[in-house]
């Protein structure tokens, strides 16, 4: 599944860097991640950075958007030019 942040983010800035595939900005009021380009880390790191650092663990995986390991492996291909 692709991520997603709560309504309980508090802005804090840590997520959008440590993005690899840059799938997080600011949205109106909270970040969002975008979920064509949120591979869960996928390719680059064993676990997603941004729950990693989260301070208020409000990423979570998006129940309404199922990715298997497979499909984010073949996302992560896709975006970086291996496919």
């Amino acid at each position: 599944m692709s991520l997603r942040i709560l309504d309980t983010c508090i802005n804090c800035d840590v997520c959008e860097p440590e993005c690899p595939n840059g799938a997080i900005h600011m949205g109106e009021s909270i970040y969002v991640i975008e979920r064509g380009l949120c591979t869960e880390c996928v390719g680059h790191y064993d676990t997603p950075q941004c729950q990693e650092v989260c301070p208020v663990d409000c990423i979570e995986k998006d129940p309404d958007n199922p990715e298997t390991p497979e499909s984010l492996e073949i996302k992560f291909r896709m975006l970086t030019g291996q496919l």
